[in-house]
């Protein structure tokens, strides 16, 4: 009997990680009604994270009123996963469409992000997986901190909670009621970018401009960013002007780091971990993956080759399920991969292939299944 384990991403914009789940099970199930399927959904730290979890190994979903970007209060949630682990993904709280009609990083907060952590701290949670993504904000994670316990002092010494607007105010940090609220619990940080803090390829620059900033925005943003930066190294410790990944989220990434002692991480890698990957593979005829589109970004350890780097070294193939191609597949195949399988069998346009991708996935399944059928045989 085969066994096959589903780990794909989503394809953006036309089916989730849990439907290309189901579809491709369906098509094993119709082709193999004896086949063993372990289906893993993939998010990447942003929205449909904690869905995606509790779809994948189980767990209860936390629903927590808190802070939304914009001040106003919101439903926010998280997932609190069989093994104690809590699931935060920021969108939940200070995510860009959250923000409506106020897209102003500049004024946005992710102050409720911290309020989600900290209930989860207080459920009994040691270990909290963060994922970055999809935020409308800027203020490097500042209004998390404050919602966990950090003080934020001006020149005059009175607190107040930094926003991407006014991060040069910041004089002083004081993080020992942060650390009290975290003591004992292990921060990790979901992150797929590498652009750090400041600079042509940092935050405000790159992803300002996504949430609202105009030209002059970014270049006060990135100011108040570096400035932020100098306060962290001066009174907590930490150098994360160069920090790879410091810039995703706003600045939450550099942020999560030096506020949480947070560890970045590729995304993928945290779900291989936190879904018993591994496992799970053992015994597998055939590990399928995949996701939109393959390009250059792919090559950097996002799910396709995150999980083909984890099958080769079980000894399992992975065959990837793509969308579209943009990259030397050679490098893809020197990483683990087995095969790359574009599902739609002719050119056309994306609102044609977003139309078909159903379709496409399930002609495209049964090739690769009858394939395997007949090497088996």
């Amino acid at each position: 009997m085969a066994k096959y384990v589903l780990i794909p991403d989503s394809f953006k914009g036309t089916l989730s990680s849990e439907n290309i789940c189901r579809i491709a099970s369906e098509e094993i199930l119709r082709l193999e009604p004896e086949a063993e399927i372990c289906a893993i959904p993939v998010a990447d730290g942003g929205e449909g994270t904690v869905d995606a979890f509790l779809a994948a190994v189980g767990g209860t979903r936390a629903e927590v009123p808190c802070t939304g970007p914009c001040g106003q209060e919101v439903m926010g949630f998280y997932g609190l996963l069989p093994d104690g682990t809590a699931v935060v993904e920021m969108a939940a709280a200070a995510g860009l469409p959250l923000a409506g009609a106020c897209r102003d990083p500049e004024k946005t907060t992710t102050y409720g992000v911290g309020q989600l952590m900290a209930h989860a701290l207080s459920r009994g949670a040691k270990r909290l997986v963060l994922g970055l993504g999809g935020s409308a904000t800027n203020d490097g994670g500042c209004g998390a901190a404050a919602a966990l316990g950090a003080e934020f002092l001006d020149e005059e010494g009175r607190a107040f909670v930094p926003t991407g607007g006014t991060l040069t105010q910041i004089a002083h940090i004081r993080t020992e009621g942060l650390r009290e609220t975290l003591a004992g619990a292990e921060v990790t940080v979901m992150c797929d970018i590498d652009n750090p803090l400041c600079g042509p390829t940092g935050a405000a620059a790159v992803f300002g401009p996504q949430k609202g900033a105009d030209a002059a925005m970014v270049a006060r943003m990135d100011a108040g960013l570096r400035h932020l930066a100098e306060t962290l190294e001066k009174d907590v410790g930490m150098a994360v002007l160069a920090l790879a990944g410091g810039g995703s989220a706003g600045g939450f990434g550099a942020g999560a780091a030096a506020f949480f002692g947070g560890q970045l991480r590729m995304g993928i890698d945290v779900v291989l971990d936190l879904t018993d990957f591994d496992r799970k593979c053992r015994g597998a005829s055939l590990v399928i993956t995949g996701e939109g589109h393959l390009d250059s970004q792919s090559l950097r350890g996002k799910t396709v080759v995150g999980v083909a780097r984890r099958a080769r070294a079980l000894g399992v193939p992975a065959a990837a399920l793509v969308g579209g191609c943009e990259t030397a597949l050679d490098a893809v195949y020197a990483e683990g991969v087995s095969g790359v399988f574009p599902i739609h069998p002719a050119l056309c346009t994306w609102p044609q292939a977003a139309a078909r991708t159903e379709e496409d996935l399930r002609f495209t399944m049964g090739n690769l299944l009858r394939f395997m059928a007949a090497l088996r045989r």
